[in-house]
């Protein structure tokens, strides 16, 4: 049995049952390449699954497009039946064409069919967490979330999902979909270097809503690359434990994701739990993304991330 760590603490997602280690798992890398087909190695999928599971994890990331359809059967085949602690989140507002592209699927048959997707190939009669994905491929753009957002409070209405969140989304969409229905959790692109949702990470904290931030490391400049892997190396850590401690220390509501398809990439990630950034380091860290507010010209660039 693999030893279970603190992961980071615990969040429990505001008005529900559900409380999950800070530190979760991504499925998405457990399919092929280019997240499109099988694995190359399906035994070492399971095997990932089921250590991250043994390693205390209980929230899973996942989407039926992932494959489309492997992670989720492989998330069954893995953990079926799953232990009663385990929070699966899927995402449904995309689809897959043959050519391997990413497109949108926000019909109000195209969320029914997806719903009805995760259910089947998870072998769930309740999706824990659905989160509603828009926007443009790595960041949201701006317009009403109402009309997709109305088909998924129907079929939670009944009784096909508990709870419901948003993935790419602006603060004012959020305020949208609030009066829709309750949203649980954010899911959109943050890290070191891409800070531009600072201020609505704090409002989220405020309301109680998780926020999970996507690709750690995505979005970096060589410059910002290297004074990350320098601090890394300085700590006799990896870059990518590095940023993810950071976003733990950032804020109280974040949860992470971090994927792979690797026993040990897996064991490096669960680590990050456990790395605590002292304050200097921290401030460095911080000056990264300060760089990129300031040229893009966000408010509050020179503020601090706690």
């Amino acid at each position: 049995m693999t030893k279970q760590t603190e992961l980071g603490g615990t969040f429990t997602f505001s008005n529900t049952s559900m409380t999950v280690k800070r530190m979760g798992y991504g499925a998405m890398q457990l399919a092929g390449p280019q997240v499109w087909g099988p694995p190359r190695d399906v035994n070492e999928a399971i095997a990932v699954l089921r250590e991250a599971v043994e390693s205390g994890v209980n929230h899973i990331d996942t989407s039926d497009y992932y494959g489309p359809h492997v992670t989720n059967q492989i998330i069954k085949r893995a953990l079926h039946p799953y232990p009663k602690d385990l929070v699966i989140v899927s995402k449904v507002g995309a689809k897959r064409g043959a050519d391997q592209s990413w497109n949108p699927a926000l019909s109000r048959q195209d969320l029914i069919d997806a719903v009805h997707d995760n259910l089947r190939n998870l072998r769930l009669e309740q999706l824990h967490v659905v989160n509603l994905r828009v926007g443009r491929p790595e960041q949201p753009a701006k317009g009403s979330i109402a009309e997709p957002l109305t088909v998924l409070a129907e079929l939670q209405r009944q009784g096909l999902i508990r709870h419901l969140g948003l993935s790419n989304v602006l603060p004012e969409q959020l305020a949208e979909g609030q009066k829709i229905t309750e949203i649980v959790c954010v899911q959109n692109l943050y890290n070191v270097a891409r800070r531009n949702d600072d201020g609505f990470i704090e409002d989220l904290e405020k309301q109680g809503i998780a926020y999970v931030p996507f690709f750690p490391l995505g979005g970096f400049t060589p410059l910002q690359s290297s004074k990350l892997d320098a601090t890394a190396a300085s700590l006799e850590s990896t870059p990518m434990q590095v940023a993810l401690a950071w976003l733990l220390q950032r804020s109280r509501n974040i949860l992470l994701i971090p994927g792979t398809s690797s026993r040990s990439h897996l064991r490096e990630n669960l680590k990050a739990a456990s790395l605590r950034l002292p304050a200097h380091v921290v401030a460095e860290l911080d000056s990264i993304g300060g760089e990129t507010k300031r040229r893009a010209g966000v408010p509050g660039a020179a503020s601090s991330a706690r």
